[in-house]
C-alpha cells in the first residue's frame, strides 16, 4: 500500500488509536508537506486549482492522532500543542529569514528558500509559502493556505485555513500579489497573480465583487471559489443596500471593487525594496 493510500484510509478510518507504525506513517507524511513534495491543493494547466482531499485527511488525521504535550522551553516559553505538530525545526541552509520576535511555522508547512517572516507571523500545517514571498508582522497564513512567489503579505494581513470540507479548495495566492495591511482572505478565495488588494480589503465566498472596468459583478459559483482576476486593483467600497427601510436610512453595505488593472504606476507604488529580501 503506497504511503497516499494509507494516509487516505487511517485518516478515513475514524480511529483514535494507532501504532507505532501508523504513526511513523504519518510523520513521513509531515516531512512530505515540510518538504513541499506533496500540496492541499495542486493547480492545473489550465490554471485551475483542485483540492487533494488525502492530504487534508492526512492533515486532520495527525490532530486525532496526537496527544497534548508540554513543548514548553526552559520554563520562559510555555505553550501545549499535539505532539504530532511539533514547531518546524527550520535551518539557515534552508535560506529563510526568520526575523526574531515571536513567530513561528507549524511543521508540516513548506516555506520555500528566500522567504521573509517578520516578527510575530505565523504559518499553519499544510499551507505552502513560495520563494521570495514576504510575510509581514502580525499576518497569519491559515492551514493549507497556498501562497505563490515574490507575495507581499503585508502586516496583519490573514490568510484563511480551509481544512474542512476536505474537498474544498483552500485559499490561494498567485504569485507576485500584493495583500495590503490589514486584508483578510477567506473561505476559498482564489487571488491571481499580480492583484493587488489595498489595506482592509476583505474577501469572502459570499461577498460580490464589483469590477469597475469591466462593468461586471464576481461571485463564487456553486461549488467552486471567488475569483479575483490577475492584475486586478482592488479598493474597499459600499453598495446601498436592498430595501426601502435601508434606503430611509442611507444604509450601505461593505463590497470589495476593482478599480483599474495592475499597470507600470502601479508596479513602481507596489514595488518592495530588494533590500528587505
Amino acid at each position: 500500500m503506497s504511503l497516499r493510500e494509507e494516509i487516505a484510509a487511517l485518516g478515513t478510518s475514524g480511529r483514535t488509536s494507532f501504532s507505532a507504525a501508523e504513526r511513523a506513517c504519518f510523520e513521513e507524511f509531515r516531512r512530505l508537506l515540510s518538504r513541499g513534495e506533496v500540496r492541499a491543493a495542486v493547480r492545473e494547466a489550465d490554471g485551475r486549482w483542485r483540492a487533494e482531499p488525502w492530504v487534508k485527511h492526512g492533515i486532520l488525521l495527525g490532530f486525532r492522532m496526537g496527544k497534548v504535550i508540554d513543548f514548553s522551553m526552559d520554563g520562559t516559553f510555555r505553550f501545549f500543542d499535539k505532539d504530532t505538530y511539533p514547531v518546524r525545526q527550520t535551518k539557515l541552509a534552508e535560506g529563510v529569514r526568520v526575523v526574531p520576535g515571536g513567530s513561528a511555522i507549524r511543521d508540516g508547512a513548506y516555506v520555500a528558500p528566500g522567504v521573509v517572516c517578520m516578527p510575530p507571523m505565523y504559518v499553519n500545517v499544510g499551507a505552502y509559502v513560495d520563494a521570495g514571498t514576504l510575510i509581514d508582522s502580525h499576518a497569519l497564513v491559515g492551514s493549507c493556505a497556498q501562497i505563490g512567489k515574490r507575495v507581499h503579505l503585508s502586516a496583519a494581513a490573514q490568510i484563511g485555513g480551509v481544512l474542512e470540507p476536505v474537498g474544498a479548495v483552500p485559499v490561494i495566492i498567485e504569485d507576485d500579489v500584493l495583500v495590503g495591511g490589514g486584508c483578510g482572505v477567506y473561505e476559498g478565495t482564489l487571488v491571481r497573480e499580480r492583484a493587488v488588494l489595498a489595506a482592509g480589503t476583505i474577501l469572502t465566498g459570499s461577498t460580490p465583487v464589483y469590477d469597475l472596468v469591466h462593468e461586471r459583478v464576481y461571485r463564487r459559483p456553486e461549488g467552486g471559489v471567488l475569483e479575483i482576476p490577475a492584475g486586478a486593483v482592488v479598493v474597499p467600497g459600499s453598495r446601498a443596500a436592498a430595501g426601502a427601510f435601508a434606503n430611509a436610512g442611507g444604509v450601505c453595505l461593505y463590497t470589495p471593487v476593482i478599480v483599474k488593472y495592475r499597470d507600470a504606476q502601479t508596479d513602481a507604488q507596489v514595488a518592495l525594496e530588494a533590500a528587505l529580501r
